[in-house]
């Protein structure tokens, strides 16, 4: 992306899927000039958004701002590359993301927009679930090689309950999405979807 040099990039990349933090980070000064950069960028794209209309312009400025905090979260990994820095740019991308989806929703009306919003929700929602999981997995691997047997099988239990939790979280905001589909029907109908919902996120 073009909000930070190669230098950061490389940084970032680098460290973004990496199992421990490692030392190495860019100069403060240079940091400095990346968020500089970033702010500048970020106006900049705000302002290119204002001969646009209604939620059009809306739309623009989510994406606007999202890409600004994605940069700057991604620039914070190569200044202090740690687990919890690099565990925040997925955080950051996953609430950038909602924020344009949930606009874009304000183009529509009635249940398609309560579903577009059910929708949006359910996609953060599981992204943010998915980096817990990941990065109690990443702990938990820091901590072998760090420390005893047992205190790796006590931080591998963590991480799969992670895992598990994960996945319930993501199966029951799929079920919201699916419940509020079924608004749209009434009587007999409704009540066959809402029974089939609740058959296939396992709630019956």
């Amino acid at each position: 992306m073009k909000t930070v040099n190669l230098k950061f990039l490389a940084l970032a990349v680098g460290f973004a899927f990496g199992g421990v933090a490692v030392a190495q980070s860019v100069p403060k000064d240079d940091y400095q000039a990346g968020k500089d950069r970033i702010a500048a960028e970020s106006k900049a794209a705000k302002a290119a958004c204002a001969s646009l209309f209604g939620n059009a312009r809306d739309v623009c400025e989510a994406e606007a701002n999202g890409r600004g905090k994605v940069a700057g979260a991604e620039l914070d990994v190569s200044y202090g590359p740690t687990l919890k820095s690099r565990n925040e740019v997925r955080v950051v991308k996953a609430e950038a993301d909602h924020a344009v989806a949930r606009q874009r929703c304000d183009d529509l009306t009635g249940n398609a927009k309560d579903v577009c919003i059910k929708e949006a929700t359910a996609v953060e929602t599981a992204a943010k679930a998915d980096a817990k999981a990941q990065l109690t997995t990443a702990n938990a691997k820091a901590v072998a090689n760090e420390t005893s047997a047992s205190a790796f099988s006590k931080a591998n239990a963590q991480a799969a309950t992670a895992r598990e939790e994960a996945a319930k979280v993501t199966n029951d905001a799929q079920y919201a999405v699916a419940v509020e589909k079924c608004d749209v029907y009434a009587g007999g109908a409704k009540d066959v979807c809402l029974n089939s919902a609740k058959v296939r996120f396992g709630k019956s």
